[in-house]
């Protein structure tokens, strides 16, 4: 028989209203689940700002690229019109040089042939190497020819 005089356990009732035991079982399983969003959220944002940097670094040897195409472009058209002496094509190539870019096409266009068409080639480095080159493309006269 049970003695008369042992009480039963009271536990406290909180608040909210269901006693703390309760409460610990609800919470059990989400345990450590604000760890495992704050690293899923900042793996997201390190991969977003890793690719704005690629994609601002891909941005910036297209603009080299194009910059060195319309720097040679003039320089050359300078040669061919005869403002400047030497051959167009070289002093295309080292104008590009110059500016960081490799020259891949020099042409001069016909009939006239004081009309330069330019492209130059900016290597990109690290994960973009395997996409290529940024490329830039540039023509180059006299003032006033179509």
């Amino acid at each position: 028989m049970a003695d008369p005089a042992a009480r039963p356990e009271v536990r406290p009732v909180p608040a909210g209203g269901a006693p703390a035991a309760d409460r610990d079982r609800d919470r059990d399983d989400d345990r450590g689940s604000g760890t495992v969003h704050a690293l899923t959220l900042s793996l997201v944002l390190g991969v977003l700002l890793v690719t704005v940097l690629l994609l601002a670094q891909a941005g910036i040897a297209t603009h080299r690229a194009g910059k060195a195409a319309d720097l040679a472009a003039l320089a050359a058209a300078d040669v061919a019109r005869g403002l400047a002496a030497g051959e167009p094509c070289g002093t295309a190539a080292r104008v590009a040089q110059a500016n960081g870019a490799q020259l891949e096409l020099c042409e001069l266009v016909e009939p006239d042939r004081v009309v330069v068409d330019v492209g130059t080639a900016v290597a990109l480095e690290g994960p973009l190497a395997r996409f290529g080159a940024a490329r830039g493309v540039s023509r180059a006269g006299p003032p006033g020819d179509p």
